[in-house]
């Protein structure tokens, strides 16, 4: 049973409109529910007032509000379609319309899922990536689809209180609408629409750019474990004690010193921002956990599709799988749906290029991290190597990630023949005399060397396989000489290392050139074989 809590108890309202049966924002007109299954509907009215949820299909469930004013039903859905009515009687009637049946994926994260379409219209960073942000332009000018719609919980820290409810609406695909829609769950949700043909999608986006993963994890999960709760009462101690000293006053005495100086020094940078209440600060451990994913928990979904870890290069970094791992099954717990389907984008290349193989990289460790919790049952993970920008920490191309997580959807959930949906993912080594022989899972009919320019799909070219580094025992890295010798492994060598120790593939924030994919043209994700 949910609780309205301190969000909605706040609000000054008359003790007539409590009297009211109220539904949260997810179910309103428009609304997509999970087809197919058994879908919790949720609310508020007085307490012990009788309700009764109906749906023109057919379904029905009643029970009564709790003391605290708190309900909850769950109805059978039925097979894709749209046109479904849902009516909510208590001492008032409440009507939902145009709802359909089909598929709903959450799409969570930071900037790169939260940033919308016409951000990645606007003109890129570097001109070379300019026909990408033309294509997007073009697509929110023209894309017309009412079965694929969108909702977006709004930026909401609190890391004290759980929050149950937000202000949205559902809005389909349309030259109106689709500008201020996730990009990466637009594209992801574009291609499971052509696919599943009369199937309507819903995305419901919870993401927040510059966040990092610990705000995303509940209390609960912090403090089931010695070791992360030692973790959270440090940084809760923290915020109480910034937040004992914060005034408004000094805020802005502070922020105009910062303004002053800037402009002395001639507004090099970013223009200084005021700092705010240490309460609403994004970073704290759990607070959008208890602001954002709290107020949708248990809408019934079908998957999760993340795109994060920007944010935990260089905080934290050694402990990134180690969080995300628990971030995937405290969700699956909480949401009690068994192991849903979790998809997630491997983050881009991004920054200028290093000439020489390096030993330590954050960028690269998150990304390393991020293939480990591949694990994890239904799990997939689309790599975005080749199409990264150095310039801009925000791909253009959200268009190949759409397409790259929907094909582990389509092939694991949907049963889509799809020629493959993973590019080389690393399994083991061997080391032979002064050879390292490396195999591969998920290469489709075979390995190769490619290329790809853009929206393009990548190519086969004849080139050797670049940023692959070596090292043997003194840790000198090197450069490393590959061949292709079957149709799922490479030889590794160098001819100044007689007794080679570890490989490395694509260890760079931006490891231009790396250039191993499979003959369906998905790249390998970058890997270390220690």
């Amino acid at each position: 049973m949910r609780k309205e809590g301190l969000f909605i108890g706040c609000l000054l309202v008359s003790f007539s409109a409590l009297a009211d049966v109220r539904l949260g924002s997810l179910f309103s007109d428009g609304m997509v529910i999970q087809r197919e299954t058994l879908a919790p509907i949720w609310g508020w009215a007085d307490p012990g007032e009788k309700i009764e949820v109906s749906a023109t299909w057919g379904a029905k469930a009643m029970t009564k509000a709790g003391k605290d004013g708190s309900w909850q039903v769950v109805l059978k859905t039925p097979k894709a379609g749209v046109g479904h009515v849902i009516s909510v009687v208590g001492d008032n009637k409440v009507v939902i319309k145009d709802v359909a049946s089909g598929e709903v994926w959450f799409c969570g994260g930071q900037s790169n899922m939260d940033a919308p379409m016409k951000g990645f219209a606007a003109n890129a960073k570097e001109e070379k990536y300019q026909p990408i942000s033309e294509y997007t332009k073009k697509e929110i000018a023209t894309a017309n689809d009412p079965l694929l719609r969108h909702i977006e919980v709004p930026n909401m820290p609190s890391p004290y209180e759980k929050k149950y409810n937000f202000k949205g609406s559902w809005k389909a695909v349309a030259p109106a609408n689709t500008s201020d829609m996730t990009a990466t769950g637009y594209f992801f949700g574009r291609e499971l629409r052509k696919h599943l043909k009369d199937v309507p999608i819903g995305l419901l986006e919870c993401a927040w750019s510059g966040t990092r993963i610990q705000p995303w994890i509940s209390t609960g999960t912090y403090l089931s474990n010695p070791e992360t709760a030692a973790y959270y009462k440090r940084e809760m101690a923290d915020l109480k004690k910034r937040s004992s000293v914060w005034t408004l006053e000094d805020a802005k005495a502070n922020h105009q010193v910062a303004l002053e100086k800037w402009n002395a020094n001639g507004k090099k940078g970013y223009r200084p921002k005021m700092q705010g209440d240490p309460v609403e600060d994004k970073k704290c451990p759990a607070s959008l956990h208890n602001g954002m994913v709290s107020v949708v928990v248990p809408y019934a979904i079908k998957g999760v599709i993340w795109y994060q870890g920007e944010s935990n290069a260089g905080y934290m970094t050694e402990c990134y799988e180690d969080y995300f791992s628990t971030l995937i099954r405290s969700w699956r717990s909480e949401w009690n749906r068994g192991d849903v389907p979790f998809y997630w984008v491997q983050l881009a290349s991004y920054r200028n290029p290093k000439p020489g193989p390096i030993e330590n990289d954050e960028w690269a460790s998150i990304c390393d991290q991020q293939r480990r919790c591949l694990k994890l049952p239904n799990t997939g993970m689309a790599v975005a190597i080749d199409i990264g920008e150095a310039k801009d920490v925000h791909p253009r191309n959200k268009i190949d990630i759409g397409k790259r997580l929907a094909l582990w959807a389509l092939a694991k959930d949907y049963d889509v023949k799809v020629p493959a949906y993973s590019g080389p993912l690393y399994q083991g080594y061997e080391i032979s005399g002064r050879n390292v022989l490396i195999k591969f899972s998920h290469v489709g009919s075979g390995l190769m060397a490619g290329h790809k320019n853009l929206l393009e799909d990548p190519i086969e070219v004849d080139a050797p396989l670049k940023r692959f580094q070596v090292c043997g025992k003194d840790r000198v890295w090197k450069w490393a000489d590959v061949k292709i010798i079957s149709k799922d492994a490479i030889e590794v060598s160098h001819p100044e290392i007689g007794n080679p120790m570890v490989v490395r593939y694509a260890w760079s924030s931006n490891p231009e050139g790396a250039n191993l994919y499979n003959k369906e043209g998905l790249p390998a994700s970058m890997f270390t074989t220690e």
